[in-house]
């Protein structure tokens, strides 16, 4: 019991590392026609890049990101997959607690 509540306390530290976070994904699109898949004649070298998401309500947003935002973004998208990772740990550590407390 102890080793389970010692691992659920580092599980906890580690979580409070990936505190900034987003969740989505990251497209790139032609700066001209502003399409993924751009079969443009004349194809513009610049991209922009969008972050698309699902909000509370199901509904799918899209924000701009910035070419200086963009390793700051991918940096952050990172941390929520590490974030979902560390919750299904702890998530599973709690569960083993929680039967070996119910049997006490």
């Amino acid at each position: 019991m102890k080793a389970l509540l010692r691992k659920r306390e580092t599980l906890l530290r580690r979580m409070n590392g990936c505190s900034e976070f987003l969740r989505g994904s990251i497209t790139s699109v032609c700066s001209t026609c502003n399409r993924a898949t751009c079969i443009c004649p004349g194809k513009s070298t610049k991209k922009a890049y969008r972050l698309t998401y699902k909000d509370a309500g199901q509904k799918t947003r899209t924000v701009y990101i910035s070419r200086a935002q963009l390793p700051a973004a991918r940096r952050m998208l990172g941390n929520y997959a590490r974030m979902r990772k560390l919750t299904e740990e702890l998530f599973e550590i709690n569960i083993a607690i929680f039967k070996l407390k119910s049997k006490l």
